[in-house]
């Protein structure tokens, strides 16, 4: 078997090599024409075709443990695959092997504490599903089928971010591997420079196995949901949206977006694949309070369709999943704003109307609140000064239509880019963006991780992610 090494060489892995790893194993290794190989290998952005020298499905911290330890004495690259939904495809690489923890989505929630730990194979909406029974929730992401472990890392940011910040601002604790093959402990109170460099810094120090996470009150019951008109009202939603985000309460958190209408149920079928304006809404509130605050959405104009309502927070956790299914082609242009300006929603309405695909979307998240409060240097995720987030979003079907999905996306985004704080989200980096996006992401902290980098990773092991080299 083919494999590559830590600098890019490639080396013959002989068939009894790898049974050694197989006897230290509990979960089943899997090589290229193995029944499991090509389910393990993809992963969500269907643009991504990489083929791993060998993958590990792993059921828990000690085969973790036996795959750095191999990887490290045979001088082979190391893959880690949670979710497998980031944009640029990160999970999987040629001639690695692969870390795979799908298997690995244990979530355990004290709710007397307001504490949840989960394993790092888990899906936001496994988190989602077990602390709901309990009232409680973790500010997590947008869409359910998304890793906790990418999100994580990457900063985090969802429906109560808001009231509580990036998703790594709201994390206690992290189990990690590091390169010498041991499990630490990172904390404030434990390697408090790993735990620093883990919130928001990318999976660059090591394999996080297991993440503590803050939980907080919320639901079961939210009012949350959609309100979608033509096109033609687009320049009234989103001054509507403008002003009342500018002044919306921490439990509220708006959507915009334009697009061609998805064929959603909810829809009328003669406006399927037609352009529209669609506000999403989420009061994570007392939703009697909630009902009067998203009032004006509902009331402005005539929609075409109106699902805005009380709802599980649970479900309201899974209204986007639809829209961003496993196996499309996807490229994603994104900035930081400290503001919605009148001049940018007349760009993101002229953008829209470029869409070459029925399933792209011009969309802005509102995330201002918690995590504004907190200085610059809390956390590598940075970027303090942001309070709505633009994502250019191209996704279609067919490998044909890389290129003008591709071009509509970066012309969209370099017309747009001028209203951005500086800064970007390191979750929504595409393959091609090199350093400078990276440091746009990371800011000031790029110096502090390539100095924890060498501490706790100075060979670069874990290099097949937003690669920071020691310093």
């Amino acid at each position: 078997m083919k494999a590559k090494t830590t600098q890019g060489r490639e080396i013959d892995l002989k068939p009894e090599t790898l049974d050694v790893l197989r006897m230290r194993l509990r979960g089943p290794v899997f090589a290229p024409g193995d029944l499991g190989y090509e389910e393990s290998r993809t992963v969500w952005n269907a643009m991504i075709d990489r083929k791993p020298a060998g993958i590990v499905r792993c059921l828990g911290n000690a085969d973790v443990i036996a795959c750095v330890q191999f990887a490290h004495d045979h001088g082979i690259l190391l893959c880690i695959k949670g979710g497998g939904h980031n944009i640029a495809g990160l999970a999987a690489a040629d001639g690695a092997l692969m870390i795979d923890m799908s298997l690995m989505r244990g979530v355990w929630v004290d709710p007397h504490k307001k504490l949840a730990r989960a394993q790092a194979g888990c899906l936001l909406g496994d988190v989602d599903r077990e602390t709901q029974v309990h009232g409680l929730a973790a500010v997590l992401g947008f869409v359910s089928p998304t890793g906790i472990a990418g999100l994580t890392l990457g900063g985090g940011f969802g429906y109560l971010t808001r009231r509580w910040g990036w998703t790594t601002d709201n994390v206690i604790a992290m189990n990690v591997v590091t390169a010498d093959a041991s499990l630490v402990r990172a904390s404030s109170d434990e390697n408090a420079d790993l735990f620093w460099g883990l919130r928001g810094g990318g999976g660059n120090f090591g394999v996080v196995t297991g993440i503590d996470y803050v939980l907080y009150p919320v639901g079961p019951e939210v009012v949350g949901g959609i309100v979608a008109w033509p096109t033609s009202e687009a320049p009234r939603v989103l001054e509507l949206y403008r002003t009342l985000a500018e002044k919306a309460p921490p439990e509220l958190t708006l959507v915009a977006l334009v697009r061609p209408a998805p064929p959603a149920p909810w829809l009328p079928k003669e406006m399927h694949a037609k352009p529209i304006v669609a506000l999403l809404a989420c009061y994570s509130g007392r939703p009697e309070e909630g009902e009067k605050i998203v009032a004006p959405i509902k009331a402005l104009g005539k929609p075409i369709g109106d699902v805005l309502v009380r709802r599980p927070y649970v479900q309201m956790q899974t209204l986007l999943d639809a829209t961003q299914p496993k196996g499309r082609r996807y490229y994603w242009k994104s900035e930081y704003l400290s503001s919605i300006e009148p001049a940018l929603c007349e760009k993101v309405i002229e953008h829209a109307a470029r869409i070459r695909s029925p399933f792209s979307a011009v969309i802005l998240f509102q995330i201002g609140g918690a995590l504004n409060r907190l200085n610059a240097e809390h956390s590598p995720v940075g970027n303090r000064d942001a309070r709505y987030l633009l994502n250019i979003t191209s996704s279609w079907e067919q490998a044909g239509a890389d290129e003008p999905n591709i071009a509509w996306a970066r012309e969209a985004w370099e017309d747009m880019k001028s209203f951005s704080t500086g800064g970007t989200y390191i979750n929504f980096l595409t393959g091609d963006e090199g350093p400078e996006r990276i440091a746009a992401a990371l800011g000031k902290g790029v110096r502090r991780l390539a100095e924890i980098k060498a501490k706790w990773d100075p060979q670069n092991m874990f290099r097949t992610n937003r690669n920071i080299k020691p310093s």
